[in-house]
Parts: C-alpha cells; sequence; structure tokens
C-alpha cells in the first residue's frame, strides 16, 4: 500500500512538472518568435504646407516581391505566435459549422410563373441555384450549380442573377479575385448551352428590355467606379454593343435596373448625398433615356413605378424623408405630390408597393417597425414586434398583384425568420426559421436594450444579448462592436457562430453610434464631415456605460468592426487604449487622409460627402486630427488582431499592414499584435458557405486566448 502511494506520489509531481515544464516552454517559445519588421523608406507628403513622414508607404507597392515577402511573414508569425491555439481554433470552427444545417434550402419566391430558390448539398460550400415551374412541388430545373463552376479556384462568387422575360436565358456575374470585377455570363436554361458573349469588368448585375434579347450593363473604371452604362443584344459581338450613358463626374456612380412593375428601365447616378434617374420604356430598348429629375446638391430620392405613376422616396424638403408621387408625363419635382409626409421622430426607411397595399418601413426609437396602407381606403397598421432589440424588414416581393407581404424577423436571441403576412386578413405564417443544429434553445438567452450618455448629452443605444443567469458583478469578458458610418444602421441580428462565446460567458453588445441611422438622419448627420468624433466619443460612452453597470471591466473588455468600423477601432485604439482588453480590426480604413488624398484608389472621390474632401484645409485638418495611422503614438495598446485581403477592392490591403506595422514601431507595451492578410480574397473574405468561418474561429480563439480559455 506504501509502494503504490509512493508510485502514485512521484507519477502526480512528474506528471505536474511535465505540465510546468510544457507551460514554461510555451510561454519561451512565445517571447522568443519575434514578429517582422518592416523596412522603413522615408517618405514625406506635403499638403497645405503640412508635411507628414510615411515610412511604409512602400508597402502600396502591390508587385513588389518585398511586399508580398512581409506579409507572408506577417502571417508566419501569426502562425506561430497562435500555434497553440490550433486545437481551439478547429474546435471552434467544428463548433460553429456544426450548428449549421448541412441541406437546407431558402424559401421560394414567384416571379413570372416560376418558383425561385437555392439549396446547399452536404459538404458543399456554393449554392445550386434552381426553379420549378407553377408550383413549388414541380420538377426542379437547375439553373446554376456553383459547386461545379468554382472547381479549380481558391475564390469563386457569383451575384447578380437575372431571368429574362420569356423565362428562357439567365444572365449572370462571376468573381474569381474578389476585387468585385464581374464578367457576364449568359446560359439559355432551356438547353444549357452557355453562350460565348463574355462581358469583362461589370458590375456583375444585368437588366433585360421586354425584347428577351437586349441588356444593359454598367462597367467599371481602373478606380472600380461603374461609370458606364452599355446595351448588348444576346448572341453579337460584345465590341459593338452601343454605350448609351457616360457618368463623367468622379464623385457619382451609374446603375441600371428595371421597376418592379417591368415597364421600366432606369439608369441610376448616385453620390453619397445626391441622386439623378433616367428612365426608358422596357418595350423600346433602342429608344432614349429620359430624364426623370436632373440632380441637386443634397436631394436624395429612389423611384419605383406602379400603373403611371412614380413613386419617390426623398429628402426633399423633409430630412427623416417622405414618398411623393408624379406622373410619367411630368416627372421633375415641382410636380410631386406627397403621398406620405415627413415626420421629425421617425425615419423612412423604403417602401413596396402592391395592387391594393403600400408597405412602407420605418424606423423609430431605433426600431425599425412595417406600416400597411390600403390604397382603396387609407386605412393602416403595423405588424406587432414585441422583444426589447429587434430587427424587422422586408423581403424580396417581386409580384404587384398579392395580398400576402413576405418579410423577415430576427433579434440577437431570434435565428432569422422568413413570414408571409397576410395584410387582408392580417395572419402571420412563418416560412422558415434558420434552423440551429444542436441544442439551441432562445429561451436560454436573452437580449435588452440600454442606453448611454454621450459626451455631448446624447443617449446612445446599446443592443447587448448574454446567456440567462448571467452575474453583473463586472467580471464577465464583453465584446462590443460597432460601425457608425454612411447611414448605415447597425442591426440587432442573430447570428449561430456568436453561441461559442454566449456559451463561454460572454456579453456581446452593438453600440448603435452616431454616424448611423439608427434615430434617424439627424443621427448619421451627427457623426459625419467634421462631426466624425462622435463616432468614436459615442463609442467610448457604449464602452464606459457597460463598464459601469457591472456588464463586464477593463481587464475583460473586446472590441471588434470591420471596414468603416475598422477605422472605428483604430481611433478608440489611439483615444482610450487603457478602456480595452483587446481589439479585432478587420479590413480596416486607418490611413484615412493619404487615401482621400489620392484619387486613384476606389472610392475615395464619391466619399467627399461622407468624410470630406482633405484638398480643402479645413478638412485636412480634421481628418489627420483623428486619423488612427498618423496618430499612433508611444504609448501602450490593447492586443490586437488585425486582418486583411490581397485583393481588397474598398479598403487596400496596405492600409492595414502600415498600421500594424508603424504599431510594432510605437507601441511601448508587450501585448499581442497580429496582422493576417487572405492572400486568395478581398473585403468579403473567402468565399464559400463554410470556409469563412476559418476566420471568425481564428478571432474567437484570439479572444479566448486573452483570457486564458483554452477550451
Amino acid at each position: 500500500m506504501k509502494k503504490l502511494f509512493t508510485l502514485l506520489l512521484v507519477l502526480f509531481v512528474s506528471v505536474s512538472c511535465t505540465e510546468k515544464q510544457e507551460e514554461k516552454t510555451e510561454k519561451m517559445g512565445k517571447k522568443q518568435i519575434k514578429p517582422p519588421v518592416a523596412k522603413i523608406v522615408k517618405k514625406e507628403l506635403t499638403k497645405h504646407g503640412h508635411t507628414r513622414v510615411d515610412n511604409y508607404f512602400w508597402l502600396k507597392e502591390r508587385e513588389n516581391p518585398e511586399v508580398i515577402a512581409y506579409l507572408k511573414a506577417e502571417n508566419e508569425y501569426l502562425k506561430q505566435v497562435m500555434k497553440h491555439t490550433e486545437g481551439l481554433q478547429e474546435k471552434l470552427y467544428n463548433e460553429i459549422i456544426g450548428r449549421i444545417k448541412k441541406i437546407d434550402m431558402s424559401v421560394p419566391y414567384r416571379d413570372n410563373g416560376y418558383y425561385y430558390y437555392n439549396r446547399f448539398e452536404e459538404g458543399k460550400e456554393y449554392p445550386v441555384h434552381c426553379r420549378k415551374k407553377d408550383s413549388p412541388e414541380g420538377k426542379e430545373e437547375i439553373l446554376l450549380n456553383v459547386n461545379e463552376m468554382a472547381k479549380g479556384h481558391k475564390y469563386y462568387h457569383v451575384t447578380g442573377l437575372s431571368v429574362s422575360p420569356d423565362n428562357n436565358v439567365i444572365a449572370y456575374g462571376v468573381d474569381t479575385v474578389s476585387r468585385r470585377k464581374y464578367t457576364l455570363h449568359f446560359k439559355n436554361v432551356k438547353t444549357g448551352e452557355v453562350y460565348s458573349d463574355e462581358i469583362i469588368n461589370t458590375s456583375g448585375r444585368a437588366s433585360w428590355a421586354n425584347d428577351n434579347k437586349t441588356l444593359f450593363y454598367a462597367v467599371k473604371d481602373e478606380t472600380l467606379r461603374t461609370f458606364k452604362i452599355f446595351k448588348h443584344r444576346l448572341g453579337e459581338n460584345v465590341s459593338k454593343d452601343t454605350e448609351v450613358y457616360h457618368e463623367a463626374d468622379e464623385t457619382f456612380s451609374t446603375s441600371v435596373f428595371k421597376t418592379r412593375s417591368k415597364r421600366y428601365l432606369m439608369i441610376a447616378s448616385r453620390s453619397t448625398l445626391s441622386n439623378e434617374y433616367r428612365f426608358l420604356d422596357a418595350d423600346t430598348p433602342d429608344g432614349t433615356f429620359k430624364m426623370l429629375q436632373p440632380r441637386e446638391k443634397d436631394l436624395e430620392y429612389s423611384v419605383d413605378h406602379y400603373k403611371n405613376k412614380f413613386f419617390i422616396r426623398t429628402n426633399y424638403r423633409a430630412k427623416n424623408f417622405r414618398l411623393m408621387e408624379t406622373t410619367v408625363e411630368k416627372p421633375t419635382k415641382e410636380n410631386w405630390q406627397e403621398v406620405i409626409p415627413h415626420r421629425e421622430n421617425v425615419f423612412f426607411g423604403g417602401f413596396v408597393i402592391f395592387k391594393n397595399f403600400l408597405v412602407l418601413s420605418e424606423r423609430e426609437k431605433g426600431l425599425t417597425q412595417l406600416r400597411i396602407i390600403k390604397w382603396e381606403d387609407n386605412s393602416e397598421h403595423y405588424l406587432d414586434f414585441v422583444e426589447e432589440s429587434y430587427f424587422a424588414y422586408i423581403y424580396f416581393n417581386p409580384e404587384l398583384d398579392t395580398d400576402l407581404l413576405r418579410f423577415g424577423y430576427t433579434s440577437m436571441t431570434t435565428p432569422n425568420s422568413i413570414y408571409d403576412y397576410n395584410m387582408v386578413g392580417r395572419e402571420k405564417k412563418l416560412l422558415k426559421q434558420e434552423e440551429v443544429v444542436g441544442d439551441f434553445k432562445p429561451e436560454n438567452y436573452k437580449t435588452q436594450r440600454l442606453y448611454a450618455d454621450a459626451k455631448d448629452g446624447k443617449k446612445v443605444p446599446i443592443s447587448i444579448v448574454y446567456k440567462k443567469g448571467l452575474k453583473k458583478d463586472g467580471s464577465n469578458p464583453l465584446l462590443l462592436s460597432g460601425y457608425g458610418s454612411y447611414g448605415y444602421s447597425s442591426e440587432p441580428f442573430f447570428r449561430s457562430d456568436r453561441l461559442s462565446l454566449l456559451d463561454r460567458g460572454f456579453v456581446l453588445a452593438i453600440g448603435h453610434i452616431r454616424g448611423g441611422q439608427e434615430l434617424g438622419r439627424d443621427w448619421y448627420e451627427d457623426g459625419k464631415l467634421l462631426k466624425k468624433k462622435n463616432t468614436f466619443t459615442d463609442f467610448i460612452a457604449c464602452a464606459e456605460h457597460l463598464v459601469q453597470q457591472k456588464f463586464t471591466n477593463p481587464g475583460k473588455l473586446f472590441t471588434q468592426g470591420g471596414s468603416a468600423g475598422g477605422l472605428l477601432m483604430g481611433a478608440v485604439a489611439n483615444m482610450r487604449p487603457d478602456l480595452f482588453k483587446g481589439i479585432i480590426a478587420s479590413v480596416p480604413w486607418v490611413d484615412v487622409v493619404t487615401t482621400m488624398l489620392d484619387d486613384s484608389i476606389p472610392l475615395t472621390t464619391a466619399e467627399y460627402d461622407e468624410w470630406g474632401d482633405p484638398n480643402k484645409k479645413e478638412y485636412y485638418d480634421y481628418m489627420l486630427s483623428y486619423s488612427p495611422y498618423d496618430n499612433v503614438q508611444a504609448q501602450a495598446y490593447p492586443a490586437m488582431l488585425v486582418t486583411t485581403g490581397l485583393h481588397d477592392s474598398q479598403v487596400q490591403y496596405w492600409e492595414p499592414a502600415k498600421w500594424v506595422a508603424k504599431l510594432r514601431v510605437f507601441k511601448t507595451d508587450n501585448n499581442l499584435l497580429l496582422l493576417h492578410t487572405n492572400m486568395d480574397a478581398g473585403h468579403g473574405g473567402a468565399s464559400g458557405r463554410f470556409r469563412r468561418f476559418k476566420k471568425v474561429a481564428m478571432s474567437y480563439a484570439f479572444l479566448l486566448d486573452q483570457l486564458g480559455i483554452k477550451e
């Protein structure tokens, strides 16, 4: 017995020492792994008599082997430093994709005698686009099997599938680089023939005239701005395509689409704060497009057609927008008649017209509402939603002659749900709710709406979700996300991958900060141009409020944002690094001044109305005061994971690469700083249904590792 006890004791000490030695070795290994050091090449940039020094300007040279080598070195560094989390990453990835239904199908919608849907096959990354004639129970026709099409490609994306009026031919766009430059293809779905007509460098979408052979499409310039509309006849050489419109103003982009009535083709030109439309009877594709309403500074409008009228959502003398109508014969704004008036406390977001009803999407106190008005007598009612924080939206409704409204509903605890609503009988029918495989139960989680006090006293909404039973004692890890730009509202929708954090004790929160449009047009305008810093201070106020309410503490508070939300991450990292444990910045726009001074970069000139034109000193100085790259300083920063894509068309890869290189030189802490570049993708990351969750798993592992959570 004594010998057995001694043997067990020796065994215990041996195992304990081995574990400690492994832990020590792991820590030593981490210390020994040194991050890449980008070479310094001094570049002076002078504007308005002010000179900035950019030591990493050379990283813009995409074809330079040294640039590629540096990006690969950063990827290898991340791999080595995060090697001990590989098991956790794999576990998280399997958890996440394990909740996704492997064999799935979208809700079919009816259009021109066919029911269209896409479905996913087990183990496949891409959708199969299908339809059935007359009934959802009919014989299936496969339009496109993207899994077959994508073979041999590291990235593959299909967009803009549109069907000819006679239902025989489909047009669709394909991008195999992730640069959002699509090649248009055409396929006869009756014979299976893919036509030789291929049109490169397009937006990926084409609109059919009613003759079944003429299509209109938009092409891109070197900055990826859609700047010309062409007309193509099926079967003819693409070189003979006719240019029908050229958008010469570099601050505008253009597109072409068909009204829901299928009566008119519309050419749209848009900048951040101005719109212009031209229209053409779809029965006469060789006709001339007519002006609807000429562009004016700060005049925004969108248009649809019904009977002999254009219906126009506009901010004309209506900051929160209103609905107008006008005849096709006299469409300019002096002839517009009001249908739905402007309201100070309600933001009018959109509309859809049916034969007997008009449906409006409105937003009040940050929450969406669907308002239904009967044409016959103007009687109206709202759909009822009971959760404290949710998102409701008008789904795809291609048919006019129906009393069924298809809409979507979701919240941070309710998976995305698609309903048909009978506008006469006022009855909802659930058609499909996103299935979460496993033991997920919505009632195990709680969502709330909180309000933080902004620096100037404004109330900033926060949506949060957490697992019931959570103790508000300040000890919980919390991930706060935000965006706050372009009037884009951050909706509190459901994501099954978040369960991997919620079930490990995380609180998840969204800051509905200024720059978005959650609280109306003023909310957007108060977070742009020379008021942009409100976006950042609002986010900091949200973080401080969550700490004050004891949902977390700065030692367990993480943030996440992408693109313009990555700008937010960079700004708050400079302003309040002490408030956060870690930051995830995805495809972050951080080199604000340099980018906005370079009109050869995609999106630059079109966004002067959003950020300002730094060729004017007032805007230059203001941008310079918050630009994350320009304001990196010698201070301790939180742990940071920064991600980008080599082919990103919106935020060029060199912005996050330069930012990380500069941070490595200036930061005074030993916290982790990682850069991951997807060498095969762009702004949206990897293509495919499951592959994209590899990045999510890596991000979650980064968070958990910072907390010492290994499982």
